[in-house]
């Protein structure tokens, strides 16, 4: 199939790129730099030009399409300014809302069939340890909001095609991610739970997020959010003991959630609170899970980092 990505040259966006190639898809991704992009995801991908990805999303690119994957947004782990906040909110509102209007502006018979758009299990906002599935409200807070209307704009293309919206997880990467800001710590022997720690993560190795992608691809009966986390979660001192059993370091100095709040503001509410996320739909679609143990998981992709 032709596959139309965008946000392609993230952690995520990179892996499921090399996916599709490498099973025989042909890939075109659209990037704001185009030069940066074909060198960061290699031959073989087709780089067009999208240069405000925030309006005019390029039909003719979007012609003759089999599937959108649409993974587009300004980083979120940075410090919550005024400015960087209606960064983050419009990347991803505004972006997904440009692409829907030009897919939209299609001859049906030119018009791709699939729309999955990446989501966030930051919908569910700061929960206790009840379990979360997809049919869960949305939570409060900065992030629900944004994801909240993040996702009614993807769901606007569901008149005319199929959408999902893939709620993910704290992605387990051997290259970006949350765990790389963790490992220098706890490689040093001065990481440990966070906040007190009962707080849940809801993880997932970078492996299964690309398989769910192609399988929510490959499945036409899968549609709506999807929860993309591993079926096990674990609380965030949970984490930090299976960090450090996997670094032989101890994982045992405890960060005191107003010291994050100094630092980081209010962006610190992404450690200090969590979500016990589960992925129902994606295991009543028959998704197997690779890595669904976090000991495993975490052994594998500290092996690659």
């Amino acid at each position: 199939m032709r596959v139309v990505l965008t946000g392609a040259t993230g952690t995520i966006g990179v892996a499921v790129a090399g996916a599709l190639r490498a099973r025989g898809d042909e890939v075109v991704a659209l990037s704001r730099d185009a030069r940066r992009a074909a060198r960061r995801l290699g031959a073989g991908v087709d780089v067009r030009e999208w240069p405000v990805p925030t309006r005019d999303a390029p039909s003719d690119v979007l012609a003759g399409a089999d599937a959108v994957v649409h993974m587009l947004g300004e980083p979120v782990a940075q410090r919550w300014t005024a400015d960087a906040k209606r960064r983050i909110r419009d990347s991803r509102v505004l972006g997904t809302r440009a692409l829907v209007d030009a897919l939209k502006g299609l001859p049906p018979e030119r018009r791709p069939r699939t729309l999955l758009s990446q989501s966030a299990t930051g919908y569910y906002g700061a929960a206790d340890a009840r379990p979360l599935d997809e049919a869960a409200p949305a939570g409060d807070g900065f992030l629900a909001d944004v994801v909240t209307a993040w996702e009614r704009e993807a769901e606007a293309a569901a008149p005319f095609m199929r959408v999902v919206r893939l709620r993910t997880g704290v992605v387990l990467a051997p290259d970006g991610g949350a765990l790389s800001r963790m490992l220098p710590f706890f490689r040093l022997a001065i990481g440990g739970p966070v906040a007190g720690g009962r707080q849940y993560v809801p993880w997932v190795h970078l492996d299964d997020v690309v398989r769910a992608v192609l399988h929510c691809l490959d499945h036409s009966d899968v549609e709506g959010a999807v929860n993309v986390t591993a079926p096990e979660p674990a609380t965030n001192a949970e984490l930090s003991r299976a960090l450090g059993r996997a670094l032989q370091r101890p994982a045992v100095l405890p960060v005191p959630g107003f010291a994050l709040r100094l630092l980081y503001g209010d962006m610190a509410q992404i450690v200090t609170t969590g979500q016990r996320v589960l992925p129902a739909r994606l295991q009543r679609a028959g998704f197997e899970f690779r890595r669904p143990a976090l000991d495993a998981a975490l052994h594998d992709v500290l092996r690659a980092a």
